[in-house]
Formats: structure tokens, sequence, C-alpha cells
């Protein structure tokens, strides 16, 4: 073996591993990162890069704790809450797969599920504040965004129960419920409707319409997301996984949108600005219930939800349901006059404070919101779902000292 070169060895930082509805990601306590990667900036996007195997040429992430697709390239950070009222600060970065950047523009809903418990086990939370047996009510401040989100951690004997009998369509095995409330969940500090409509025409090349436009709705609400209808351009909104994924072309058509979307919203200036923010917005097409067979051979009816949604994140088609775009479907579902409300049957089937149940790739989702009408302008209260929580392995990751 040649010694002409000297090395540095691996480092050992604390981390957990866990899921979080139908995401999973690599935790860390601020506090256990290297003091050179306790403040945000290139050292731990680089950190976090080299955790999670980024950027990988080929796809896969095999030297990192990333499973190479947009649900699990994910990390956290979370501290004790310098906010008033909260109790801890979560800090999500969407780590790209095939490029060396870490996206911090948006919120990661599923991995909002998994937080309390994180910050319960880490004690980041007051013991006065967690009950041995009942519910743990876990005030989140969403630092990408600057919101609050409610986390309902269920304890057991002093320790957070993981076990259960909850199901949630994509997740393979049952775990325990984890009820998670949105607060006021329009984006940051814009509008809920950026462009102040609720369906806008979208421009857009003539290869994507023929007429070069798109109606869409364009909303702030968990995340910015921009919803198209699926017949507009060619889809029946039951598609599953392959069908997107598998195609060049469609993938490059369903980024185009977004790109032209996003400037639309305001969240860039140019079409080529994109790739800036590869997090957000997101792009969904909705239809009317179709039934369709669900990726794990499950049948779903028409009676069993209210529209079909297919959603994108990273550049694919998502397995199920991004947590925050579960929240802008649910309050877009619950405003008269979106392209997602006329989609659920329009005023004949929902109502403006109800539930509403969505079809995915992998199965079917409810979500509820609270919207009212205030001096001709929306507001929402609160979004609130219902997702599962495990950790799956704690200890150290490693990373070359050299890496960062």
């Amino acid at each position: 073996m040649s010694t002409s070169h000297v090395f540095p060895p691996q480092i050992r930082v604390p981390a957990t591993y866990m899921r979080g509805g139908t995401s999973k990601g690599v935790f860390f306590n601020l506090n256990d990162l290297p003091i050179a990667l306790q403040e945000a900036g290139p050292q731990r996007d680089a950190f976090l890069l080299r955790v999670i195997g980024s950027p990988d040429p080929y796809g896969k992430q095999t030297d990192g704790m990333g499973g190479a697709t947009s649900s699990t390239s994910k990390t956290v950070i979370l501290s004790k809450s310098m906010q008033a009222d909260h109790d801890v600060d979560y800090l999500f970065g969407q780590v790209a797969i095939d490029k060396p950047f870490v996206d911090w523009s948006g919120n990661c809903g599923n991995l909002s599920a998994a937080v309390g418990a994180f910050a319960i086990n880490s004690g980041l939370v007051d013991k006065t504040r967690v009950p041995d047996n009942g519910i743990a009510v876990v005030r989140i401040w969403q630092k990408n965004i600057g919101k609050t989100i409610i986390a309902h951690v269920p304890m057991i004997n002093g320790d957070v129960q993981e076990t259960g009998d909850f199901e949630l369509d994509g997740v393979t095995f049952p775990a325990a419920e984890v009820v998670v409330e949105f607060m006021s969940p329009a984006d940051g500090e814009g509008a809920l409707f950026p462009t102040g409509n609720l369906v806008d025409e979208l421009s857009v090349p003539v290869d994507i319409a023929s007429n070069g436009v798109l109606e869409a709705t364009l909303i702030n609400a968990g995340i910015p997301t921009i919803f198209i209808k699926a017949e507009d351009i060619g889809y029946q909104g039951t598609e599953l996984q392959e069908v997107i994924n598998g195609s060049p072309q469609a993938l490059a058509m369903f980024e185009t949108i977004r790109a032209y979307g996003a400037v639309k919203m305001g969240l860039i200036s140019h079409v080529d600005d994109a790739n800036l923010r590869a997090h957000t917005p997101k792009v969904a097409i909705v239809s009317e219930p179709k039934e369709y067979v669900s990726s794990s051979g499950k049948t779903i009816t028409t009676d069993m939800i209210d529209l079909n949604v297919r959603a994108l994140s990273m550049g694919k088609l998502h397995h199920a349901m991004m947590g925050t775009a579960a929240v802008a479907i649910g309050v877009a579902a619950a405003i008269s006059g979106t392209l997602v409300y006329e989609a659920a049957g329009g005023d004949e089937r929902y109502s403006h404070s109800g539930n509403v149940r969505f079809g995915h790739p992998s199965g079917t989702l409810k979500v509820g919101a609270q919207a009212s009408e205030l001096g001709g302008e929306w507001q929402v209260t609160k979004a609130i779902m219902s997702r599962s929580a495990r950790v799956l392995m704690e200890g150290w990751v490693r990373v070359p000292k050299g890496a960062f």
C-alpha cells in the first residue's frame, strides 16, 4: 500500500435515521454538530451532501445514507427553540441526488411527523410538557418557512410510542398515529394566492399547450404548489410512477411547467433559475375521482376518494404524496373556485371546513383545512393530517474529515 499520501480520518457525528410519514432522513441535534457546522453555509452543506452520498452520477447514493429518491434524500437539524411558546426549531435540507446542492427553500411535511419524537428523545422538550402516558403536544417552529407546526406525539410509560395499528398508504408496516397540525400554512411571508387569483392562465411553450396557456391554481400553503388539470396535458390523473418517471419527455415537460409557474408565483425571476430551488415549487395534476389500482395492488374505487392527485418532487413523480403538498391540496380543496375544489366535485361535493380524501399512487390520504374569506381574501387557520414516525437507527454517521 502506498504511503506517499496521508488521508484524513473519518469523523463521527451523532445522528438518528428516522422515517416520518412516507419519507425518511438523517436527523441531527444542532449541538451535536462540529462547531464549524453549527452555522449555515457551504461547510454545512458539504457535510450534509457527504452524509447523504451526493452528488452521485450513478444516481444511487450508495456511498451515503440517501435512498436515491426525493423521499429519502433528506436531512433535519433540530435545536431548542429560540421562539416564544415553541419547544423546538426545525430546519429541513432537501439534498439533491445528482448535483452538489442542498435546498433550504421549503419544509418536508412528512418528516414533520418525526420531529416531535426526535425532540422528546433528545431532551429538547421540557420534561414538564411531556406526560408519561397520553399525548405530548410538541410546538415546532419550522425555520425554513417561518411557520408553527403542532405534533401530537403518543407517549407510553415515559417513552415515545412508535408501534401501533395506524396504517398509512405508502408505508409498509402499521405504526402509532401522529396527528400533525400546520398552523396558518400560507408559505413564508407570501400571500396564499401570490397572483391574487384562484385560477391563472399560465403561459407555457406551445409544445406543452397548443395555445401556449394552461389553467393553473398557484397556491402558497404548506409549500408553494402549482396545480393543473391532468386532462389538459394528456393524463388521466391515475398514473403510477413508471408512467411519468420512465419518460424523459414527460419529466422535461413537468420541469418546464414548474419553471414557468415559479416565475408566475414570484419565486424566481427567470425560468432558467428554477434549478436554484429544485425543492419548490411543487407541480401536481388533479382530476375527478377515477378508479385505479395502486402501486401496492389495492384497487382504489371512486367512492373512496374525492379526487385524484399526482405530484412531482425534485423532478420525479412522488410514490405517494409529500406532506406539504397534502397541506396545499387540503387548503385548495377548501376554497371555492380552485382547480382542486372543482376536481373534488365543487359546491355539490365539498364544504369549506371539511376533510378531503384524495387518491395518490400508493393509495389514499385524508387531509383537512379550515378556510374562510375575510375582506375578499382567503385565510387559512390550519391544515391537519395524520402520519406516523419511527426511529430506524441511531448512533453516529461517519464522514471523511476532508469532505467539508
